[in-house]
């Protein structure tokens, strides 16, 4: 099992953050929630663990 990892991680996090922005341009409120609901999803699946997810779940509720 691995523990959830809360420090910066990700490679080019500004690069990222705008990616993210981008497929979002143009869409309505909808789609966007769609949007992110799907992607949360696709990383959950690639996470695949559900200790390290419930723990994420926890923490995105602080």
């Amino acid at each position: 099992m691995s523990a959830l990892n809360l420090k910066p991680n990700i490679d080019g996090p500004d690069d990222f953050y705008e990616d993210l922005l981008a497929i979002h341009e143009g869409k309505s409120k909808d789609e966007s929630d769609a949007i992110n609901a799907r992607l949360v999803l696709i990383l959950a699946n690639h996470i695949g663990d559900r200790d390290v997810l419930k723990a994420a779940l926890e923490a995105a509720v602080a």
